[in-house]
């Protein structure tokens, strides 16, 4: 690449953190979700150790498998409450019992209470702790405008998910160093009211979604949720390679004990040092995954993220030394930078609005199984075939499955680049301009081409109205009763007012060259035009200033520029 071309890459990814600073209300979601995984990744040390001291390796893994099993289950029943309303309001509430339930462990710890206790109040606060991320995650896309802004969130996000993953162990270890267990549990409660009010002041313009049904259904709306996930190849993919990374997380729950205690003989500080080395590789990957937020190549990254999850894993194996597993722990947490970035992204592209929370909620509910699962699995492992075995086998999994995997996501990549060709096209609309990235989205899936040859009538003065155009290319002459009202060209559009008003066409439009329109039926352009206000507010008025100008005792002006 040469220096320009670096420069450029580095004024987009200065433009991304700029543009997460700027917009207040994403800047309080962002803290939020840096105080909420800091308390998560300060909370999961601190049980670690209370599960090692109660029953050793097999203790941590068993209860890493029980806190995730109810999340698992309950986090797809849960997540219809984020696709209703407001999803900031779910967020606070999921932090206000997050830190309730720490608070009690930190209590239990303090006076030496039953361990059954902790696990139980570990539990609770797990089980907020899987809505928090879809909630979140749904939340984003409503807070942007386009396919950039939305993968500049979630790199922020996943910056900060890997400044949380450094900030919330470290914290631990240094903790432990001097304190106790439950001076680290109050600590992370601490963070988790703190997430809570952060979110009290978020003030956006949210797109329409359904109003809560009167009677709810909740396995009903849990089961839409699974099925958007099924009827998407593209879906389905990226949600069994989060599988399998998920696996490999669990496992290192219990891995990084081990290794630590027993391999490496560091001791339970050593705990968190290894789980620091994983989130300092996260911060730094978070920085280089910023300058990837414009390449279009997401499918792409996200395969090389779930590789380097396992692959260092699998090295640890191979070289048991204190200073290399540092290091190789490092790049899992690089991987995991590019995941948020990429994984999330995708995601939050292809599920609809309506269900997008549904969406992550059934990625959350796998991603606490497999944890559960993976912290089972490498319990396992370790005594069947040793420390070190286990660290390959497992290792071994994430970058197997992400090269198999490879040229699926790469055409991803190429499908997701057109989307944002109709998304520009769109955004150069008055009207359309204003609408948050899930709405204009949802006008961009709908878009029908449409071919007119030079001189054809695209529609005539009285007909009945039922779609909306925007022009790719070529111009178009707009005549109302005889008269040359307007000459329109690419990027803009024409035929709302017969949509928007009880009318039929007000002109005659005739291609003055060869066109390539892009066509809106009524009914996806109405609902989502009309279902937000803002948009709703530029197309009456552009309405209003048409129909203004088509009266003939008005006098002339500037021409109308739609149809």
């Amino acid at each position: 690449m040469g220096q320009r071309g670096r420069r450029t890459r580095l004024r987009d990814a200065g433009d991304a953190f700029a543009t997460n600073w700027r917009n207040a209300d994403l800047r309080r979601a962002q803290l939020s979700f840096l105080g909420a995984w800091t308390a998560e990744w300060a909370f999961t040390v601190a049980l670690g150790i209370v599960a090692y001291r109660d029953g050793g390796a097999a203790a941590v893994g068993l209860v890493g498998l029980l806190r995730m099993l109810p999340s698992a289950i309950l986090a797809p029943l849960l997540s219809p409450i984020a696709d209703r309303g407001r999803r900031e309001r779910v967020l606070i509430l999921v932090s206000v019992v997050r830190g309730t339930a720490t608070a009690g462990a930190a209590v239990v710890v303090a006076v030496s209470g039953p361990t059954a206790a902790v696990y139980v109040l570990a539990v609770v606060s797990t089980i907020a702790a899987t809505l928090y991320r879809p909630a979140h995650s749904a939340l984003l896309p409503s807070l942007c405008r386009t396919g950039y802004e939305l993968a500049s969130a979630n790199m922020v996000r996943g910056l900060l998910d890997s400044a949380a993953t450094v900030a919330g162990p470290l914290l631990a270890a240094v903790l432990l160093q001097f304190t106790g267990v439950d001076v680290v549990f109050a600590v992370a409660a601490a963070a988790s009211f703190a997430a809570a009010a952060l979110l009290v002041r978020l003030r956006y313009e949210a797109p329409p979604r359904p109003s809560a049904p009167s009677r709810p259904d909740i396995l009903g709306e849990a089961v839409e949720g699974v099925r958007a996930v099924a009827k998407d190849r593209d879906l389905v993919l990226i949600l069994g390679l989060a599988a399998a990374q998920a696996l490999t997380r669990g496992a290192l729950t219990v891995l990084s004990v081990v290794v630590a205690i027993e391999l490496l003989g560091t001791g339970e500080p050593g705990v968190g040092a290894l789980m620091t080395a994983v989130g300092g590789g996260a911060v730094l990957g978070s920085l280089g995954a910023s300058l990837l937020v414009g390449t279009g190549r997401l499918g792409a990254w996200f395969a090389v993220g779930v590789g380097l999850w396992g692959l260092p894993i699998a090295l640890v194996g191979v070289f048991p030394q204190q200073a290399v597993a540092l290091v190789l722990l490092s790049f899992v947490g690089v991987g995991n930078a590019l995941i948020d970035v990429a994984g999330f992204t995708l995601i939050g592209r292809l599920a609809p609005d309506e269900v997008l929370a549904r969406v992550f909620g059934v990625l959350e509910s796998m991603v606490a199984v497999f944890v559960g699962i993976g912290g089972v699995v490498a319990s396992a492992l370790i005594g069947w075939l040793g420390i070190q075995a286990a660290l390959i086998a497992i290792g071994l999994l994430c970058p197997v499955l992400a090269a198999a995997s490879w040229w699926r996501l790469r055409r991803l990549d190429r499908s997701v680049a057109v989307l944002d060709l109709d998304i520009g096209l769109l955004r150069r609309v008055d009207m359309l301009c204003t609408l948050p990235l899930p709405s204009i989205e949802q006008l961009a899936r709908g878009l029908q081409p449409v071919a007119v040859p030079s001189g054809a009538t695209v529609f005539a003065q009285g007909d009945p109205g039922d779609r909306y155009y925007v022009i790719e290319s070529g111009e178009v002459d707009v005549v109302h009763d005889g008269r040359l009202v307007a000459s329109l060209g690419a990027g803009e559009g024409f035929g709302e007012i017969a949509l928007l008003r009880p009318t039929g066409r007000m002109a005659t439009v005739v291609a003055r060259s060869d066109l390539r329109l892009q066509a809106l039926s009524s009914d996806r352009f109405l609902p989502v035009v009309l279902g937000y206000t803002p948009s709703a507010l530029q197309a009456s008025a552009t309405v209003d200033g048409i129909l203004a100008q088509y009266e003939p005792d008005e006098p002339s002006g500037d021409p109308p520029t739609r149809a």
